[in-house]
């Protein structure tokens, strides 16, 4: 078997050219990818679009697999390839920008403007930001955990690492989440401190106007 959760009769059908085995085998898979997508790609970038794009080297190169065990590792590695290059073109854009400007580094966003940001988003929104800026080692086990409620042992496979790792890092990846939630809400909560000390001078440089 490839996994229980990947059809290994569709990979072997679909490697064969059955193009029917094909469209099933990437409707089997697409969530997951999504998912691996999510955990490397750009803030900003489209993963509609990028789905697209893997869904095109699979029909493009499915034929020249050799092993249908490979089949998981061998998607994964794709989609990540996937997410970075559409990362290196991001960059490659915004210093194009930025050079056409006249500017060689852009403005780093204010810890007022991230505040901002953060108060604005929903909770689950707020949690899946924190979970981007995990270390790549903790974010895809994470994300796979909370986005696709994956098993321990499918992550493992997935990740070709042991199940005891993957419950040492989501472990530590949920502590770190905690860690960060916490720090964001404790900046918010001294900005709102800090603009309320703020307001009675303002208003005594105005004359008293409320």
């Amino acid at each position: 078997m490839v996994d229980s959760w990947v059809n290994e009769s569709l990979v072997e059908s679909a490697i064969a050219g059955d193009t029917d085995a094909l469209d099933l085998l990437w409707q089997s898979v697409r969530r997951w990818v999504a998912t691996i997508l999510l955990a490397h790609k750009p803030n900003d970038a489209d993963l509609d679009d990028l789905l697209q794009v893997v869904a095109m080297q699979l029909c493009r190169n499915m034929s020249e697999l050799r092993d249908a065990k490979a089949f998981k590792s061998w998607l994964r590695t794709v989609a990540i390839n996937v997410a970075r290059e559409e990362g290196r073109k991001t960059t490659r854009r915004k210093r194009s920008m930025l050079r056409f400007v006249g500017m060689e580094q852009g403005n780093k966003p204010t810890q007022t403007n991230t505040v901002e940001r953060i108060e604005d988003s929903d909770e689950s929104n707020r949690v899946y930001l924190a979970a981007k800026s995990l270390p790549i080692g903790y974010r895809e086990p994470v994300l796979l955990r909370c986005t696709r409620s994956m098993s321990y042992q499918q992550i493992g496979e997935l990740l070709n690492l042991p199940v005891t790792t993957i419950e040492t890092r989501i472990a530590r990846g949920r502590r770190m989440l905690r860690e960060i939630l916490a720090q964001q809400e404790k900046q918010a909560e001294n900005r709102k401190l800090e603009y309320r000390k703020q307001v009675p001078i303002a208003q005594q440089a105005s004359g008293g106007a409320p």
